[in-house]
């Protein structure tokens, strides 16, 4: 009977577009899994269907449409300030007995921007230039969703707009357009998927044989310290001793150039190595980027919930094939 493992989550570092974080205690199968639950099913708010009355733009409709449904739709459940799982607010498109759309299947989104109605209102130095319609200009018909217009206020701070830019008006110019929010995975299309990075790599295991190391120069031990071009070993300030940097296992991912050196160093080839850094084959360091439409924390919240369902479900069809 196969082992019964305990996976293990330790967080590392967290921010509402970023986390990082240590899954220990179980192997790359499910490492692997987690990763591609969060890349391709959990599922978000992205715009399927824009519907034009006025469009006179230099961009043809597709081209806006296109843009449109890249714009990360956010969900806010009340009460919450955080970017959130919409599974629970919002039901598929084609799971809802509605005949077109209602408000519990999709988002309107209206847009209505002219450009010589709003150079009125623009301070005179602004007049001759260019209108630049923002996500700012999406008008949402729910108050618990909207466009993520940036990422974090130092994103904000340092953008020249007021959000994602869409199009550029010039005189005489107008758009207006209805753009419909479904929810959906990006198994079905790119546009719904809540990361922009999700990876994992191996947990670094460095073993620094301190016998083998007794018999080396201070030469030497400096020598295999720049050997090595992620910078994992450093020598002790009081003993002289070659001891892995207190961050290691952010930076080791190339190795070869310190096994040439201490090779070269060996009296014989089949002698121990002064230090050997192999992966760990249950401990897997994640990092996670959100595109702005969920915070990292809820996207692995969420990932978690939905590979429970899948083993929920596997299970129950595993009991009617027993029955």
């Amino acid at each position: 009977m196969p082992q019964q493992r305990f996976p293990k989550v330790e967080i590392l570092s967290m921010a509402p577009h970023h986390i990082q974080f240590i899954l220990s205690e179980t192997d790359t199968s499910m490492a692997n899994t987690l990763r591609r639950i969060m890349i391709a099913e959990v599922p978000t708010l992205a715009i399927d269907l824009v519907e034009y009355s006025e469009n006179s733009s230099v961009l043809n409709d597709e081209y806006i449409a296109h843009r449109l449904g890249l714009v990360p739709i956010r969900f806010m459940a009340e009460g919450s300030l955080k970017g959130g799982d919409c599974h629970t607010a919002f039901l598929p498109h084609r799971e809802c007995v509605c005949y077109d759309r209602c408000p519990r299947c999709c988002v309107e989104f209206e847009l209505d921007v002219n450009f010589d109605k709003v150079n009125q209102t623009r301070p005179d130095t602004e007049r001759d230039l260019a209108l630049t319609v923002t996500s700012r200009d999406l008008i949402s018909n729910n108050m618990l969703v909207s466009p993520a217009h940036f990422l974090n206020e130092e994103e904000q701070d340092e953008s020249h707009d007021e959000g994602i830019s869409i199009v550029k008006l010039g005189p005489g110019q107008h758009l207006k357009l209805k753009a419909i929010a479904r929810m959906g995975i990006s198994k079905e299309h790119a546009k719904w998927c809540p990361v922009a990075v999700a990876t994992y790599r191996f947990w670094p295991i460095i073993t620094i044989n301190e016998e083998a190391c007794s018999m080396l120069t201070l030469e030497q031990k400096q020598e295999l310290v720049e050997a090595c071009p992620d910078r994992i070993l450093e020598l002790d300030e009081i003993t002289g001793n070659l001891v892995a940097v207190e961050n290691a296992y952010e930076m080791a991912t190339f190795t070869e150039d310190l096994k040439t050196v201490q090779n070269a160093m060996k009296k014989r080839p089949e002698d121990d190595d002064f230090v050997n850094v192999v992966q760990s084959t249950d401990r897997f360091v994640f990092s996670v980027e959100s595109t702005g439409a969920m915070d990292a924390e809820e996207i692995l919240l969420s990932s978690l919930r939905v590979l429970k369902d899948r083993l929920n479900y596997l299970a129950a069809e595993v009991e009617k094939l027993k029955d």
